[in-house]
């Protein structure tokens, strides 16, 4: 029974594929044909027919172009408020001129009543003297010795032990300044130090005083007024102007 179902099946098969690929046409068993040779005899001239290539940026531009609305004219209100607000640009004032702090100094008395001089004449409230006092300065000092002959004997001493020092000028000639310093006790630990070096002859003195002292201060300086402030530059004593700490 079993074989009987085999030999049935393979005939089946074989049956089907005799049928599907056109074995049996000739007995008018064969699959319907899907293919329409008539439509290719029906073309009107195809050796005519061109493909032709799409330019997508082309194509973008052109309907961009023309979907974009035209200009609307402008309407008699909008003309008129163009030109208003074109009027107020034109008659706005210009910008404030800026103005800067700017200071110099210090300067001692005689230098301040010569500032004062020079800005007599000046706006009142441009310009101000204040008063910074001159601190004192202490010095390491070693002399006074009677000669030069004396003195470059110290100094090559001195250069031996590699101390730094200079000449003390002014009054104190001929001496030698081996440290100057604005306290008494700062003077002091550097004279220690010193003599861990061997020195022994210097000493500590008072090279200068404290004394009166003034900043000038320019609080508003604008373009307006920094021509009239050239007349101070001649007492200032060679001391620029900077800008206000």
């Amino acid at each position: 029974m079993l074989r009987l179902a085999v030999i049935a099946l393979l005939l089946a098969n074989a049956g089907y594929y005799a049928w599907s690929q056109g074995l049996l046409k000739d007995w008018g068993f064969a699959p319907e044909v899907q293919a329409e040779p008539q439509r290719m005899n029906q073309q009107i001239r195809p050796e005519t027919l061109q493909i032709l290539r799409v330019n997508p940026s082309k194509t973008s531009s052109s309907s961009s172009s023309s979907s974009s609305p035209p200009p609307s004219p402008s309407t008699p209100g909008t003309a008129t408020a163009s030109a208003d607000v074109a009027s107020s640009a034109a008659s706005s004032p210009p910008p404030a001129d800026t103005a800067e702090c700017l200071q110099a100094g210090v300067f001692d008395e005689r230098q301040a009543d010569a500032l004062r001089t020079a800005a007599a004449n000046l706006p009142p409230g441009s310009w101000l003297l204040e008063p910074t006092p001159i601190p004192g300065r202490w010095m390491v000092y070693m002399g006074r010795f009677e000669d030069l002959e004396t003195l470059d004997r110290k100094r090559a001493e001195l250069r031996a032990r590699k101390v730094d020092h200079d000449r003390a000028g002014g009054t104190l000639e001929y001496g030698l300044s081996l440290g100057r310093f604005s306290s008494k006790e700062a003077a002091e630990r550097e004279l220690a130090n010193l003599g861990n070096k061997g020195v022994r002859t210097a000493r500590v003195i008072q090279e200068r005083p404290e004394s009166p002292g003034f900043t000038l201060r320019l609080p508003a300086v604008t373009d307006a007024l920094r021509p009239q402030f050239d007349a101070l530059r001649s007492a200032m004593a060679g001391k620029t102007l900077r800008n206000c700490a």
